[in-house]
C-alpha cells in the first residue's frame, strides 16, 4: 500500500508538500504513511482514493484495478 501511494504521488510529478496540504497534514506525517511508519486513517485512505480516482482496494494492494467503481 504504501509503495502504491508513492508511486501515485509520484506519477502526478507531485511532493510530498503539496499532498499533505491537500490532506490538512504536515509533510513529515504525510512521509511516514509512505514509508509504513504510521498505519493511514481511513478517513485518509478515502482522500487518497478520491483524489487519485482509484479504488481503495487498489490503494490496499487488494486489487491491481484502479478505477473506482
Amino acid at each position: 500500500m504504501y509503495k502504491r501511494i508513492r508511486d501515485l504521488r509520484e506519477d502526478l510529478d507531485l511532493n510530498q508538500t503539496k499532498i499533505a496540504k491537500m490532506l490538512g497534514m504536515s509533510q513529515t506525517g504525510y512521509s511516514k504513511y509512505e514509508t509504513g511508519e504510521n498505519d493511514i486513517p481511513t478517513s485518509v485512505l478515502i482522500k487518497l482514493s478520491r483524489f487519485y480516482n482509484v479504488s481503495i482496494d487498489y490503494l490496499l494492494g487488494e486489487s491491481n484495478v484502479k478505477e473506482r467503481r
